[in-house]
């Protein structure tokens, strides 16, 4: 998904710049300028790309601290950012002015003395909500840090998803590996898209194709002491050939407690897959038909 750029068009050199170069750092950025053409709803289109960002990048300057426009931009992300209980707003000072209350907390990407040192602050705050390889899925019982890893293993290629489960409330964490294998099938279709350029995109439709498997919800590990458990998997599309076999590696960690532990591993599974989707920017017209013709020719 991409990330918004709010900012006055006094400014609008600045942000120019800011957005070639995050754009060159292989960001996806939403500038007014380069998304909207005669004719668009300025309300509508703004609403939808705000609702469908990542991140706000809010540019503070006296310029934007004054526009009205500004204003409705900042407290759309506060809002969002109440409703996700994430981070969401990510602001870039540009000049000494009266920062908005709700944002004298936050750290800010300082670029009044030092544009390279407000640029890598930006690059680093956008890579926790637009990265597909690293994050962390929140729920009321706990939070799960994730990592994604993708590689070919004796010409077959494979998935692996690594979670570190915190409970809060309890003196302990979970270490998941759940280890995937494509089938030739599986393989071959995702080096098909490899070769298009969509890497990115192959592996989110070979986890959607897990997700897609019918026991993945109920897909729960019984934690009954300090040993390693392990299950089998499967993952298998009988009209195109294309299968995922698997093996979940599930452990406790820290203190002892004696008693058994119901992990919800289908939630955390399915959650991560919703971040690396939510967090990837939308394909473009000419990716959309390289798609198309990865499933006609498998």
């Amino acid at each position: 998904m991409p990330v918004f750029i709010s900012y006055s068009h006094q400014d609008a050199h600045f942000v120019n710049r800011l957005a070639a170069h995050l754009t060159q750092a292989k960001v996806h950025v939403w500038v007014d300028t380069w998304e909207l053409h005669v004719g668009d709803s300025l309300i509508s289109k703004v609403q939808e790309a705000i609702q469908e960002s990542s991140a706000l990048i809010v540019v503070l300057s006296c310029n934007s601290v004054e526009s009205e426009w500004c204003k409705r931009e900042l407290n759309a992300g506060l809002i969002r950012e109440l409703e996700e209980k994430r981070v969401v707003i990510l602001p870039a000072l540009l000049e000494d002015c009266q920062i908005p209350i709700f944002l004298r907390e936050k750290l800010h990407a300082d670029f009044r003395t030092n544009y390279d040192h407000g640029l890598r602050l930006v690059l680093e705050a956008v890579a926790k909500v637009t990265s597909t390889r690293l994050g962390r899925v929140e729920d009321p019982e706990w939070h799960t840090d994730w990592a994604l890893d993708a590689g070919e293993v004796e010409e077959y290629f494979c998935l692996q998803l690594t979670f570190v489960a915190h409970s809060e409330s309890q003196p302990y964490c979970v270490l998941t590996e759940v280890r995937m294998r494509c089938n030739e099938i599986a393989t071959a279709r995702y080096k098909k898209y490899a070769e298009a350029g969509l890497e990115s995109f192959g592996q989110l439709m070979l986890l959607e194709f897990l997700r897609g498997t019918e026991k993945l919800d109920n897909l729960n590990m019984i934690i009954t002491d300090d040993t390693t458990q392990m299950q089998e998997f499967r993952a298998y599309d009988s009209k195109i050939g294309a299968g995922l076999d698997g093996v979940i590696i599930c452990r406790r960690l820290g203190e002892d407690t004696g008693r058994d532990l119901f992990f919800h591993l289908g939630r955390q599974i399915s959650g991560t897959i919703d971040q690396i989707q939510h967090r990837m920017r939308p394909l473009t017209q000419e990716e959309r038909e390289k798609v198309k013709e990865v499933f006609h020719r498998t």
